[in-house]
């Protein structure tokens, strides 16, 4: 779909409706690095006149970050949700093998003398 497409479509929409969301809100929630923000502009998408135009011409684009059409993009592809900055937790069963399995015992010149 040409950008010219969802323009027309975008300025059809304002006349009707007013601005849409992404005009009406923050822009930066759009393109923020923080999962809340992007689930917060998906929730503003969903009444959007013109969401199936966005993302359809979003998916053509492979769009790199963003969200587009109530849906967050990452690298190009769609992703159902951004995962936080920063190290990810430790799972369960890395868990287990650090407590489990004890560090030898160093042995000093003292242990030795009986």
């Amino acid at each position: 779909m040409p950008f010219s497409a969802l323009a027309i479509q975008a300025k059809q929409a304002a006349e009707i409706d007013g601005p849409l969301p992404c005009q009406r809100e923050n822009p930066q929630l759009w393109f923020s690095e923080l999962p809340a923000d992007l689930e917060l502009a998906k929730a503003h998408c969903r009444p959007c006149p013109i969401r199936g135009l966005c993302l359809a011409g979003a998916v053509e684009r492979r769009e790199p970050c963003g969200v587009w059409g109530g849906q967050i993009f990452d690298r190009g592809a769609i992703t159902p949700r951004k995962a936080p900055r920063g190290r990810p937790p430790r799972t369960p069963e890395q868990n287990r093998r650090s407590t489990t399995a004890a560090a030898p015992r160093r042995q000093y010149a003292n242990d030795m003398i009986a």
